[in-house]
């Protein structure tokens, strides 16, 4: 009933830039926190950055200062602009968010199905 759709990933040269975007869609009483995650071939999963719905923001340390999170919450869409991109940034990037359904009074969290993103020369 609650579907995360990610896109915007693909191949870029290091030092190059992607946006990727999420949209969450269904049957959806409100969106709290939304946050992408990535995982490389042979690593665990790890946070990249999150936002709330006040627009507060946290960011991974590797990619703080070159990464920015933000959402458009009439559009229940999130977005992470990725500049600088290095080799070590190549994973499956996930979209993450905590929502209400208007089904149960209590939310949960929800995930995409992922979107590739490689950086090489």
């Amino acid at each position: 009933q609650v579907r995360l759709v990610e896109s915007g990933g693909g191949l870029v040269q290091p030092g190059g830039s992607l946006r990727l975007s999420c949209a969450a869609s269904g049957s959806i009483f409100s969106v709290d926190a939304m946050g992408w995650y990535r995982q490389a071939p042979g690593k665990q999963r790890e946070l990249v950055a999150t936002i709330t719905r006040s627009f507060s923001t946290h960011y991974a340390d590797s990619v703080n200062g070159r990464f920015t999170i933000s959402r458009d919450n009439d559009k229940n869409t999130v977005y992470l602009q990725m500049n600088s991109l290095k080799p070590e940034d190549t994973a499956l990037y996930y979209c993450n968010a905590y929502i209400t359904t208007r089904v149960t009074p209590y939310g949960h969290d929800f995930w995409g199905q992922g979107t590739q993103v490689t950086v090489s020369s």
